[in-house]
């Protein structure tokens, strides 16, 4: 066992999406609190350990259906550059400290860290074979995000904030669920049994509606009386262009280019996702702050 295969068991890259914790810091423009910001990457780093542990958990329970796909068949346990001995001991390590950080930041944050983990063991075991509740699960796990974010910095999020990441978060994992269509479609295998309960034409209309209702949510939110009134502006509407162009970019991802398997991926590498996403949080920022 490497070092390297421990790390990337880890999937470190998947830690962007942990990055829906400072959303109650960044809307409710708090982020040059010191004290604040310094909560918020400790608790980042804790649900980071935390999920870190889900993703191994969830890879040792899918090796056999891992092995069949094109490319998770290169993940440390299913190649077997990782014993599973060795995945339960960094579980059980990653679990320990993840929750010991987040119970010395905050206790209500702490027992929002533990549904998070009793949720994912009850997707491994159960809910990912069961359509709409698998990616309803997975929505579900960045909510539980921007909680811990309020949990650790006393701040409260707009309820609009909370029905647009649930929305998006909808969106990007039928978008996964997509590609596992696909990939079935091609080859006949079915990697994960839920398959069975999507095809196409269902995701395809899924996420249209989705991403209509993200963009309506999202004006709401920039239009809300309440939120004009906490940030003194009347101008939020004007990012609108940046969520518009976004979401219809990733559609041109999944639908035309057909690459949609991993969201994270996505935003790392993919230029133009990149540059919407500065110019939505300067624009967004100068507005704010």
């Amino acid at each position: 066992m490497k070092l390297s295969d421990i790390i990337k068991l880890m999937r470190p890259h998947q830690y962007i999406k942990n990055l829906f914790i400072f959303l109650p810091l960044f809307f409710s423009m708090k982020i040059m609190d010191i004290d604040l910001l310094v909560n918020t990457c400790l608790a980042f780093i804790s649900f980071s350990l935390i999920a870190s542990a889900v993703y191994i958990m969830n890879d040792y329970f899918d090796i056999e259906s891992d092995k069949l796909h094109p490319s998770k068949c290169t993940r440390p346990l299913v190649s077997g550059s990782v014993s599973k001995s060795e995945a339960i001991i960094t579980t059980l390590l990653l679990l320990v400290l993840g929750s010991m950080m987040m119970y010395y930041l905050s206790m209500k944050a702490f027992f929002i860290l533990l549904v998070y983990v009793l949720i994912n063991i009850l997707y491994s075991l159960y809910l990912k074979h069961i359509a709409i509740l698998d990616v309803v699960t997975i929505a579900i796990g960045f909510v539980l995000r921007i909680f811990v974010g309020t949990s650790v910095t006393m701040l409260n999020a707009s309820k609009w904030i909370v029905v647009m990441t649930f929305l998006l978060a909808l969106f990007l994992a039928l978008a996964k669920r997509r590609d596992d269509v696909l990939l079935f479609n091609k080859t006949g295998q079915k990697m994960r049994k839920v398959i069975d309960g999507y095809n196409l034409n269902f995701v395809d209309k899924a996420m249209t509606l989705m991403a209509g209702i993200v963009i309506v949510s999202y004006l709401m939110y920039c239009v809300s009386p309440e939120v004009i009134l906490r940030t003194g502006s009347d101008k939020l509407y004007l990012t609108l262009i940046y969520v518009i162009i976004g979401i219809m970019r990733y559609m041109q991802i999944t639908f035309v280019e057909e690459s949609s398997g991993s969201p994270t991926k996505i935003l790392i590498q993919d230029k133009m996702m990149q540059v919407i996403m500065i110019l939505w949080i300067i624009t967004f920022g100068i507005i704010l702050y």
